[in-house]
């Protein structure tokens, strides 16, 4: 990993042995004129610094490192996004895990390269040495991240310290859109104790160079994907007070590809039998008992899937308001097919006329408008002539006679010849079969007329179904075009 010189200028008092003539120190270049010896002194036939002058120097750990105390030690700080361990949208807690580089100077930690046989750094215990307080302000749980107990410290008294954060953060997720949702959050560094006058912050790196770097380690990381990170300094006052303070905003993205194969394509082969089953013609078959089977199966997926919905006090997902939504309409296609049920065979049963309102409204202009059309036309005129009678006179009829013709005329008949003995003896069968036949032909006008008024209730069943199907199909299409729009603006943000 290359090493990292932050911008920083200090001054050197008369309290050290030599004093250097010149420090200028960039992010690329550096430049050191020695006139005498350092703080640290060294051996000859020894390389580094020698342990006593080293060991002069931690015995100070409790006193910041600058000579001149009214100059303020800066702290540079970079990290990079390793994982997102967890996001708990309940507790609106953000897991996440960090490489974390700070970068400070310690005036007291100045050496000779030259006279020390060339080392220009050295690794020492950072529990031996002063270190910043650097704490992140998000921060809602106890640090359990493992330690990294040594420091790297060059000769110019620059030190570096890696470490790894598990940083448990509170963050406002907000799970609206979800599962295309797209989370803001902030980590906000600085002094724990030290104000502006002590310890000064600001970025190692720019945040393009730490973002690039954490999307590098973040792209098989799974459910979560790095957009970018920002970042901007500021000044956090409190009374008198002042601290300087760093804040990131991580922008991170979830990846939907679970959630749709789990949740929306699954919902949406429901729906579709759901649509479907109006197909299924309601006179025959029990389309109300297909109905509710198939709301008890949507409860119960989306009982399984509960665990995979994300729930906060905040706000309800828009996918568990389209849950709802669906078993709504699920719902509300039973009690359609309840109502269709009832004017099929409620009212056929009963054998009750057709209102004309009813004809008027229902066969004439709602199934117009939705280009109903019947094989049987002259159906609603035969209604029609009903109205104007309570008997309805067919044509011709196989058994239709007359009893009194046939009493009147027995020379017709073919025992005629046998006298009137003979006569007197037909005609009481001859009545009986006229009365048999007159039931016969009252019974079966009866069925015909039944027939007639289910085919009238049967064609306004059919035009309502056809109607209900029609809205129910509309409103389906258009709240699915309002979700997939909405879904499509997040993805793209």
């Amino acid at each position: 990993m290359q090493y990292f010189y932050p911008s920083i200028h200090f001054q050197m008092s008369s309290y050290f042995i030599c004093v250097p003539l010149l420090y200028y120190l960039t992010f690329s270049h550096l430049s050191t004129v020695y006139h005498c010896h350092s703080v640290l002194t060294c051996k000859e036939g020894h390389s580094g610094p020698t342990h006593e002058s080293i060991q002069t120097v931690l015995d100070r750990k409790s006193f910041r490192p600058a000579v001149n105390l009214s100059n303020p030690t800066i702290t540079n700080i970079s990290f990079t996004l390793y994982a997102v361990l967890g996001v708990n949208e309940k507790t609106q807690i953000l897991t996440t895990f960090l490489w974390l580089r700070l970068y400070w100077v310690h005036e007291y930690l100045v050496w000779d390269p030259v006279a020390c046989d060339g080392i220009t750094r050295i690794s020492l215990p950072v529990r031996e040495l002063w270190s910043p307080d650097i704490i992140v302000y998000e921060f809602v749980d106890d640090d359990v991240s493992q330690a990294c107990p040594y420091v790297y410290v060059n000769h110019t008294g620059h030190i570096r310290w890696d470490r790894m954060l598990r940083l448990v953060s509170a963050c406002n997720l907000e799970i609206f859109s979800f599962p295309f949702d797209i989370q803001n959050c902030s980590f906000t560094f600085g002094s724990y104790m030290h104000t502006t006058q002590d310890v000064r912050v600001s970025p190692a790196l720019t945040f393009e160079e730490m973002s690039g770097n954490s999307k590098r380690y973040l792209e098989a990381s799974g459910e979560w994907e790095l957009v970018t990170i920002v970042g901007d300094t500021s000044i956090l006052k409190f009374g008198i007070d002042e601290w300087d303070i760093i804040t990131f905003w991580v922008v991170i993205k979830r990846s939907p590809l679970l959630y749709v194969v789990n949740l929306l394509i699954p919902s949406s082969f429901l729906m579709l039998i759901d649509i479907l089953s109006f197909y299924l013609p309601p006179h025959s078959v029990d389309r109300a008992s297909f109905k509710m089977t198939l709301i008890l199966g949507y409860t119960v997926f989306l009982l399984i899937m509960n665990d995979l919905l994300p729930s906060t006090a905040n706000g309800t997902p828009i996918i568990g308001v389209y849950f709802s939504v669906c078993l709504a309409l699920m719902v509300i296609s039973l009690l359609e097919t309840v109502i269709i049920t009832n004017v099929l065979h409620h009212n056929s049963l009963k054998y009750r006329e057709v209102p004309r309102w009813v004809r008027v409204v229902v066969l004439k202009h709602i199934a117009r408008l939705i280009c109903y059309r019947w094989p049987e036309q002259d159906s609603l005129a035969s209604g029609t002539q009903m109205d104007k009678g309570n008997q309805c006179e067919p044509a011709q009829g196989p058994w239709i006679i007359q009893p009194s013709s046939v009493a009147h005329t027995p020379s017709h008949h073919p025992d005629s010849n046998k006298g009137p003995v003979a006569t007197v003896a037909t005609v009481p069968e001859l009545k009986q079969i006229s009365q048999d036949l007159s039931a016969l032909r009252a019974h079966l006008t009866s069925l015909q007329k039944e027939g007639q008024l289910l085919d009238q209730w049967c064609h306004v069943g059919y035009v309502l179904d056809f109607l209900l199907f029609r809205i129910y199909l509309f409103i389906i299409t258009c709240y699915a075009l309002v979700i997939i729009c909405m879904w499509c603006v997040w993805i793209n943000q």
